[in-house]
C-alpha cells in the first residue's frame, strides 16, 4: 500500500469516528430527554388516574416486562444485522411511544403503553451502547462516560423544561406529543452518521442470550445496584418532594433536574478521572458518596436536604454504568453485543424493577423509608468494586 493511501485511510478513520461520536452522543441525549419528559409528568398522570404508590408500582412493572424481552433480542440482532438500522428503529420507536403514556385513559392502557415504552427503551439502551463501544474501540481511549453524560444532559434540560411546563399548567398530552415529535426529528438527522458495521464478532453461532456467570455476573450485579438508584431517582424523586415533603410541582421536577446535572458533571469528568484513579476506585468512591449523601438527607427530611441528597446520588452513580458497560465489551470469548445485552438486562432489572419495588416498600414503611434501599445498594457497589479487576487486569486496587 502506498504512503498516500495510508494517509488517506488514516484521515477517513479520523473523520468517521468523529461524526459517529457526535451521532451517538445525540442519541444518548435523546434517550435521556425522552425519559425525563416521562418521569417529570408521573405525578400528574398518577393524580389523573387516581393511583396509589403501590398501584403506580404495579403499572411501572410494564416497563420492566418490555425491556426484559427486547434487551437480549437486540444484542443478538446486532450480531446479525445492520447496527445503524436497528439503532435508528429502536430510538425512533422510543420517541413515538412517549405520547401514548399521556393519552392512556385508564390503568390497563397505561400498563400496555409502558410495556411498549420499556421495550423500545431496552432496545435503545443496548443498541446505542453497542454503537458507543464500537466508537470507543476505534478511538482507542475511554469515551463511554461522555456518552452517558449526554444522557444526563438530556435528562437535565428536559426535566427543567418539563418543570416549567408543569408549573404553567400545560397538560401532559400536548407536552409529551410535542416532545416525541421534536426528539424523533433529532434521531432521523443523527442516524445518517451512525456506524453500520456494529461490533465485530469472531463467532458465527452466537446465542440469543448469555446467562450471566463469573465476571459477567459480577458486572451485572454492580450495574443492577447502580441502575436501581438511577431508576428510583427518576420515578420517585418528584413524588417524594411533592407528596412527602409537600413542595410544588416546579420544585418537585427540580429534584430530578439537579440529580441529572450532577450526574452529567460526573460523567463528563468520568473518563478523565477513570484514567487517573482507575475503575475500582471510581466505583468505590461513587458508592460512598451516593450512600452517604442520600442517607443523611433521609435523616433530615427537608426539601433542601433532599435535593442535596439527590445531587450526591447523581455524582456518586455517574461513572458506574459507563465503567461496567465498557468492561462488558472487553470480556474475552463472547461477542461484545451479547455480553453487553446480558449485563444491561441484569442491570436494568434494577432500573426498571427497582421503582416498583420502591413503590411497594413505600406502602409498607413510607416512601422515605423505602428510599433507604438505594443507600444499601450504593454501599454494595463500593464493596463489589473489585469485580472490574477481572476484566481490566493491571489496575491497582
Amino acid at each position: 500500500m502506498s504512503i498516500s493511501q495510508d494517509i488517506l485511510d488514516e484521515q477517513i478513520q479520523k473523520e468517521v469516528p468523529s461524526a459517529a461520536r457526535l451521532a451517538v452522543a445525540a442519541l444518548f441525549f435523546v434517550q435521556g430527554a425522552v425519559f425525563a419528559n416521562w418521569v417529570t409528568r408521573i405525578p400528574a398522570i398518577q393524580e389523573k388516574l387516581e393511583l396509589s404508590n403501590s398501584d403506580l408500582g404495579c403499572v411501572l412493572l410494564g416497563m420492566a416486562l418490555g425491556a426484559v424481552v427486547t434487551m437480549p433480542a437486540t444484542g443478538w440482532l446486532l450480531t446479525r444485522f445492520d447496527s445503524r438500522v436497528i439503532t435508528t428503529m429502536a430510538v425512533l420507536g422510543y420517541c413515538m411511544v412517549l405520547p401514548l403514556l399521556a393519552l392512556a385513559p385508564n390503568v390497563p392502557l397505561l400498563g400496555t403503553s409502558l410495556v411498549l415504552f420499556g421495550a423500545f427503551n431496552g432496545a435503545t439502551d443496548v443498541s446505542i451502547n453497542a454503537q458507543g463501544i464500537d466508537v470507543e474501540q476505534r478511538y482507542g481511549r475511554p469515551i463511554m462516560s461522555s456518552f452517558h453524560g449526554m444522557f444526563s444532559i438530556g435528562g437535565m434540560i428536559c426535566a427543567a423544561s418539563s418543570g416549567v411546563l408543569a408549573s404553567l399548567g400545560v397538560y401532559p398530552i400536548p407536552h409529551l406529543l410535542g416532545a416525541g415529535i421534536l426528539l424523533g426529528i433529532v434521531v432521523i438527522l443523527a442516524s445518517n452518521w451512525l456506524l453500520s458495521a456494529g461490533i465485530e464478532t469472531d463467532s458465527d453461532e452466537e446465542p440469543l442470550f448469555a446467562l450471566p456467570t463469573g465476571s459477567l455476573l459480577g458486572l451485572g450485579v454492580v450495574a443492577f445496584c447502580g441502575l436501581l438508584g438511577e431508576g428510583a431517582m427518576a420515578d420517585w424523586s418528584a413524588i417524594y418532594l411533592q407528596g412527602t415533603l409537600n413542595t410544588g410541582p416546579g420544585l418537585a421536577a427540580a429534584g430530578y433536574a439537579v440529580f441529572s446535572v450532577t450526574m452529567a458533571v460526573g460523567r463528563f469528568l468520568g473518563d478523565w478521572l477513570t484514567q487517573r484513579l482507575g475503575s475500582v476506585w471510581m466505583l468505590r468512591l461513587g458508592g460512598i458518596v451516593a450512600s452517604t449523601g442520600l442517607g443523611l438527607s433521609l435523616l433530615i427530611p427537608q426539601p433542601v436536604t433532599a435535593i442535596i441528597g439527590f445531587a450526591c446520588v447523581g455524582i456518586g452513580l455517574a461513572s458506574i454504568v459507563p465503567i461496567v458497560f465498557s468492561a462488558a465489551g472487553l470480556l474475552p470469548g463472547i461477542a461484545p453485543g451479547i455480553a453487553l445485552a446480558a449485563v444491561t438486562t441484569t442491570g436494568y432489572f434494577g432500573f426498571l424493577c427497582g421503582p416498583p419495588l420502591i413503590g411497594f416498600a413505600a406502602d409498607l414503611v413510607t416512601l422515605r423509608g423505602a428510599l433507604s434501599i438505594i443507600v444499601i445498594l450504593s454501599v454494595t457497589v463500593a464493596l463489589l468494586a473489585n469485580t472490574v479487576l477481572r476484566v481490566t487486569p493491571g489496575e491497582n486496587s
